[in-house]
Order: C-alpha cells, then structure tokens, then sequence
C-alpha cells in the first residue's frame, strides 16, 4: 500500500506507523490517537459487516421517526408516503454506500480522500463546510436530549427551574464526550449492541403505535411540486446527510475488503432502519397532529407506562446519533489543517455544542434559527458528493495517498495544481450549490427557478447534476492522468 510509509503518518500529530500500531483492536477502551493520518494494514481489521452495526446504530433514532412523520404532514395518505420514503432512502443511502468504497483503498477519512477533487489545500473549504454542519446537528440533537431529560424529571415531579436545566445540560455535555474521545474502535463496538437494543424498542413501540393508526387516511395522489419536497427531504436527511463520512468508519477495514461488500453494508445499515423507523414515524402522523415534536408531541400517543422507557430510548438514540456525528466532525476540523491532536477537537466540539444549547434552551427562537440553518446549510453536501464520486469514478479507484498529505510528506504530489488548489473541483461545487439554490423550496428561502415553478423543489438533484457535470468536462483528462500515477486499486 501506498501509505506504508517509514515517516510519521499524514495528517497525524502523534508517532509513526510502527509507534502507534501497538493501540489497534486491543485499546477499546483507550483514547484513539490516531487523526486523519492513512491506517497501516496491521490496524486493519474485521469485515464489511462491521458497517452494518456503526449504521443501524446510528440511525435506529427518535430522529428517524419524526422524519417519517414529517412526511404525512405534507398531506400525503399513508400508502403514498411510504412509497416516497423507500424511494428517498434508497437514493440517499446508495450515496452512504459509494462514499465508503474509499476508505479501505486510501486508509483515510472522506474529507481526506476529497483533497483529490479540491486539492490538499482546496479540500479545506468542505471539510469546514461539513464540520460546521455537524457542529449544527449535534446542538440540534443535544437540545433534544436536554429537553428529554428535562420531561422525564417533570414526570418524577422535580421543577425545572434554571439551576436544574444547567445541571441537566451538564450531564448531557458529559455523557456526549464519552465515546467520541474514546475513539473508533469503541463507538463501532458500542454502536453495534445499541442497534440490537433500539430496535427492540422501537419494535414495542410499533406494537402500541400500529393499532391506533389509520392507513386508509384520506389524501389523493401527491403533485409534482409535493413529490419533489417529500424526496428532496427524505433524500436529504437520511443517507446524503451522511455521505460525508462514509470512508470515516471504512478507513480501517482491510485494503482487500470487497466493495460490493462494502457498499451493500454501509448502504443497507443506514437504509433499512431508516426506511422502517420513517414508515413508523408516517403511521404514528396518522393518529395524532403533533407527531413531528419527539418530546412533548409524540408521546402523546403512547401509553403512560411507556412514556418513561420512550424518553430514555430518545436520550441514548440520539446520544448515538451525536457520537457518529462528533467523531466525524474531529477528521473534518482536522482535515481543515488544525495541528492538534483528534480527541482534543472533541472538546471544541462538544465547547460549542453545550454553548448553543444553553443559548437554545433558555431561547426557543434560536433553536428555530438553528433548524433553519441547517436547512439550508445541507445544500453543499449534493454538489459536493456529485464532484467527490465522479472524480473517484474517473481516477478508478486509484489514489496515491502521500499526495494527499503534501505538508506531512514534504512533496507536493500530484493533486497539488494551482497553489494545492484543483480549480476545477471547487468551481463545480460553487455551480451546483447556485443551482440548489436556485430550485429550493424551503421555509426560509424559496428560489427564484422553483418559484416560477410552483414550488417545485429540485435543489438536490439540480445541485448534484450540475456539479457532477462541470467536474467532468473540467476535469477529466487530468483525473485520468493522475490516475495512471498512482497504484493500482
């Protein structure tokens, strides 16, 4: 492999290779040292079907629920709301599945790897794009697991005054740090057993929920405008919204690992919760109109018995969420060029996280700019994803990992162009952002293309077209060059 190297690894402020390889499947429970720096193929271990935990882990959420709710209030019946989320996951999902084929082949991280498309230097501008997105998502869900705790101690009688909410916001800050500082071989092994522990809540709760729902609802065929909002947001905030990460969790399986293997663990681990749980989600939107609040709506539902384990499952689920979140976060600060080490990007992460939540907490309109926000902030991830799969596409697999570390290595390498700039890559993004934009059909912002429209809302697939497009006219001929550079995949 390309990245044995003798030198300290890339992108690492540690020790060499040889140093750090003593700390691999036996340090569960230690601090992970290792940053974005390429794994050596004697910390590569297990199979693809390790995917398949990390994800069903990650995604068997409250989250997934309010999703599939979401999507009935857009005044579809059941039936019609169902056939929309199959779809929207299984594209969403796919993309989870192709963006984590890199991380076996390269050793590294998603944003890693993209310095390929962008250049070492231009890849910093999305690595920062996508932690300042996952920064977002783990306030939102730490908000949430606030405000959990906060009901499950109205249960038990206590007053929620101010100093129980800052105690109760401590406890959440503390509990979030654990698993991301410890590391990736924690968070996969831990992730694999809430999967199993989710879904069997999940599954009483489908128990209680499924006979008070009304799957004859009326609602007659969707239009074209709904259908594209329903797709654009399942799409979006299931697998797309993952897609930056995939080679985060794949980097340490073996160089050989099959990628139809890979790819189906890492699509299906996501995809098939997600489809389920939503499907959950439109059925319990059917009984009652405040299905889309996880705290105080849905429970609404529930018989009281069960409220209590309910919250519980959302406090856990989405501290689940956020460890995925927060780890991957790390890699992206650190693939931004910050020259720490990665367990200390989990306390600036979790710093900020805990600031805005106390913001959140006492103000419940910044937590509506927050969800605003990042409604709007997720439309870089299909430009994006468009440019990182075409360019990976074009070079067939074959990367020369050094190169994507030139101020480790002390060479530029092959992707350095203008400045550690590929001009290309970055314009492409730019386009297809300004394409999404234009066709977005949101609460904050609606496009003038999707106005004129009707409200059509193509900003997904518009973003990613466009992108993909530019990236291959531009980029073609010099993807395929460097490709013959490098080592066989």
């Amino acid at each position: 492999m390309a990245e044995a190297t003798t030198a300290a690894p890339p992108g690492s402020t540690g020790p060499a290779p040889s140093a750090v390889s003593d700390a691999s499947p036996a340090s569960v429970f230690t601090v992970e040292q290792r940053g974005i720096d390429a794994v050596p193929a004697e910390e590569r271990q297990g199979g693809p079907t390790r995917l398949l935990g990390l994800w069903a882990g990650t995604n068997t959420t409250v989250f997934t629920v309010v999703y599939g709710a979401l999507v009935v209030s857009f005044g579809l019946s059941f039936w019609y709301a169902v056939a929309l989320i199959v779809a929207g996951n299984v594209l969403g999902f796919a993309v989870t599945g192709l963006t984590s084929l890199q991380g076996p082949r390269t050793g590294t991280s998603t944003h890693s790897v993209s310095r390929a498309a962008f250049g070492p230097r231009g890849g910093r501008l999305p690595a920062l794009l996508s932690w300042v997105m996952l920064v977002g998502f783990e306030a939102g869900g730490m908000v949430l697991i606030v405000l959990a705790g906060l009901a499950l101690l109205d249960q038990a009688g206590v007053t929620t005054g101010t100093p129980v909410k800052l105690l109760v916001i401590a406890v959440a800050a503390g509990l979030q740090m654990l698993l991301p500082l410890s590391g990736y071989h924690l968070i996969m092994k831990v992730q694999k057993h809430f999967a199993w522990i989710f879904a069997a809540m999940f599954a009483v709760m489908a128990f209680l929920v499924v006979p008070k729902a009304d799957f004859g609802s009326h609602g007659g065929a969707p239009s074209l405008v709904t259908v594209s909002l329903v797709l654009a947001m399942v799409t979006a905030s299931g697998g797309l919204s993952w897609a930056d990460m995939g080679s985060d969790y794949s980097r340490y399986l073996p160089a050989d690992s099959a990628p139809r293997k890979v790819f189906a663990c890492a699509a299906l681990g996501g995809m098939v919760p997600n489809i389920l749980l939503q499907i959950l989600g439109a059925a319990v939107a059917t009984a009652t109109t405040n299905a889309t609040d996880p705290i105080s709506g849905l429970p609404e539902i529930l018989p009281g018995w069960f409220t209590t384990p309910y919250l519980l499952l959302a406090i856990v689920s989405l501290l689940a969420v956020n460890t995925t979140d927060m780890y991957s976060s790390g890699l992206n600060l650190l693939a931004v060029g910050l020259p720490i080490k990665r367990w200390m990007v989990v306390f600036i992460d979790l710093s900020l996280c805990t600031a805005i939540t106390l913001w959140a907490v006492f103000s419940a309109d910044f937590y509506t700019l927050l969800s605003n926000f990042l409604s709007l902030i997720v439309l870089w991830l299909g430009p994006w994803a468009a440019v990182y799969l075409t360019d990976w596409a074009l070079r067939r697999g074959r990367y020369d990992v050094p190169s994507l570390f030139p101020e480790e290595t002390g060479r530029k390498g092959i992707y350095w162009h203008r400045g550690g700039v590929r001009p290309a890559g970055l314009l492409a993004v730019l386009l297809g952002f300004a394409a999404a934009i234009l066709w977005v059909n949101s609460s904050v912002f609606v496009g003038p293309l999707s106005d004129a429209a009707g409200g059509l809302d193509l900003s997904v697939f518009a973003g990613a077209l466009v992108a993909g497009v530019v990236y291959w006219l531009l980029a073609r001929r010099t993807v395929r060059a460097e490709a013959a550079l490098a080592p066989p995949a």
